[in-house]
């Protein structure tokens, strides 16, 4: 009954909470876990002004607090405040759609209300990031959309906004920053510009609790040596031979065993048997091969090589090549590669080229590649053959509708792959222009996360700019192939006769396939279908 009695409390309140606000022009602050925050007014007639992409619902209960000098933020909820007017606090959970950056709100003891900053998620991939520099300076003031600071992602570097206006308090992680984890706060904002000087010594209340947790939990550091004490004694087991030989100077063990420890420059004496009477059995030499063999496995494992002699530079890995080396590892780790090698005559494609860039350089557009063309031909080539237009999940092969090709570029900052959308439906002008605009963005390393997710195959051309005649390429996951493509080179072919010889230009395309979405005939025939493109290019256009 007490219980109930509640409820019906708290109920009638929520009803009356127009009446708590009729006389009061208030602001609200709104967060959410994934979103910014936004100031709305409530006027004075009660109804709140929200806009329309947020919805609010009460909480299960209500606040009660007068004079709260700032709000803070719990995960899913908003607490409104009443800036410093004397009237309760009503707690509201609301939904918005989700934005770029995780932002905490929170008010420490002694400092005045201040916003703190987090690393943002901007890229489904990425757990952290590098703060490449900083375009604002403690104290600056700071409006909504100005940039703060340039964030090396996992793919790009990205510009950070600023989601509210203030002043720049204090920069908690500065220029050159790195491995900065997702959440983490890089910097402090505050309303008032006097309110800047009071963060000069601020440390982030979010880092403090980390080793918190490791306090409760230093009691059991005795127990787990207990724990360890035996298993550094027993892992040795070269160090029990002093049993056996108390026995007497002859060990005991079986022919089979002996002959083991012979082939393997054993000795005996070191080894503790376990068979009847205490012999030496061949299990015995074969766990002692296998314990002598952890260690020796363990001794190499730390990576302090010296290297006194020679002369050499320490590269810091930058985030795309720390990602691209994971990427690519996890790939061959866990993607079963198998690779299909063909010629392509591209004699006629070379023509098509050049007439069509005569057209274009006539009507003053740019001129059409080689790479252009196999992008569009391999666009088709998985259009007729769309189960190369695949990706493997545990529980089913998932089929795309869409055509979008990556370009793997090459970069002084490390390789990258934006995509081409819908590359089957594009004129080949309109290709050219594409890969030619986001090659230029890979470069200036400002592509955006929409410049380079969605790919569902990509192409990798070493032929055309570095002259490469042939090469296996690495899978992108999660996709199922990739195109590696060499360089175009004469060669002497067949001629119609029976002895009769010709010049031709052949390209050798390599198609790197998954397994276990593309078995090997499937893989042919789509090459068969790329070679039929490549080689009657006049039926792309």
């Amino acid at each position: 009954m007490m219980y109930s009695a509640r409820i019906l409390h708290h109920a009638k309140k929520l009803q009356q909470s127009n009446n708590i606000l009729r006389d009061r022009v208030l602001c609200i602050r709104r967060f959410t876990n994934d979103a910014g925050s936004s100031i709305d007014k409530i006027e004075k007639n009660g109804s709140p002004k929200f806009s329309s992409t947020y919805s609010l619902s009460p909480c299960h209960g209500s606040v009660n607090g007068f004079m709260m000098p700032a709000a803070r933020m719990t995960k899913g909820n908003a607490l409104w405040t009443a800036g410093r007017f004397r009237v309760p606090a009503i707690g509201m959970q609301h939904y918005s759609q989700p934005q770029k950056f995780v932002r905490h709100f929170s008010s420490d003891s002694g400092l005045p209300p201040h916003l703190e900053i987090g690393m943002p998620s901007l890229s489904p991939t990425m757990t952290e990031g590098n703060i490449a520099k900083w375009l604002k300076k403690e104290g600056d003031k700071v409006s909504i959309g100005e940039v703060l600071c340039e964030v090396e992602t996992d793919k790009a570097t990205v510009e950070m906004e600023c989601m509210e206006d203030g002043y720049l308090a204090k920069i908690v992680h500065g220029d050159g920053s790195n491995a900065i984890k997702v959440g983490e706060i890089i910097a402090i904002t505050v309303e008032e510009e006097e309110d800047v000087g009071k963060f000069k010594d601020y440390t982030p209340t979010s880092d403090a609790p980390a080793p918190a947790p490791k306090e409760p939990s230093a009691p059991t550091p005795p127990k787990q040596e207990a724990a360890e004490a035996p298993v550094t004694s027993a892992e040795p087991k070269t160090s029990k031979p002093s049993a056996p030989s108390s026995t007497g100077d002859r060990v005991f063990a079986s022919p089979l065993a002996r002959k083991l420890a012979e082939d393997n420059n054993v000795s005996l004496s070191k080894i503790k048997g376990t068979g009847p009477d205490g012999h030496i059995v061949k299990a015995d030499i074969e766990d002692y091969l296998a314990s002598r063999g952890k260690e020796v496995s363990k001794a190499p494992k730390a990576d302090t090589v010296t290297y006194d002699h020679l002369d050499y530079t320490d590269i810091p890995h930058t985030q795309i090549r720390k990602v691209t080396a994971s990427r690519l590892l996890q790939s061959k780790q866990t993607i079963p590669h198998y690779y299909l090698s063909v010629d392509t005559c591209v004699d006629e494609l070379v023509e098509l080229r050049a007439k069509i860039n005569s057209v274009q350089e006539a009507s003053g557009g740019k001129k059409i590649s080689v790479n252009d063309i196999v992008i569009k031909a391999a666009a088709l080539a998985l259009r007729k053959v769309p189960q190369c237009n695949s990706s493997w999940t545990n529980d089913y092969i998932r089929q795309f509708h869409s055509v979008n090709i990556n370009v793997a570029v090459q970069t002084d900052n490390g390789l990258y792959v934006p995509v081409i959308r819908d590359a089957d439906k594009k004129r080949l002008s309109e290709i050219s222009e594409e890969v030619k605009h986001i090659a230029q963005k890979a470069k200036e390393n400002s592509l955006k996360p929409e410049d380079y997710e969605g790919g569902t195959f990509t192409v990798s051309n070493l032929g055309g700019p570095f002259g490469i005649k042939q090469f296996c390429a690495i899978i992108n996951p999660p996709q199922a192939g990739i195109l590696a493509v060499g360089s175009a080179e004469k060669r002497v072919v067949p001629g119609a006769g029976p002895d009769q010889y010709k010049f031709a230009s052949l390209m050798t395309v390599t198609l790197s396939c998954d397994h276990r979405v593309i078995d090997g005939a499937v893989g042919a025939e789509w090459l068969k279908a790329f070679k039929g493109y490549i080689e009657n290019p006049w039926s792309m256009i």
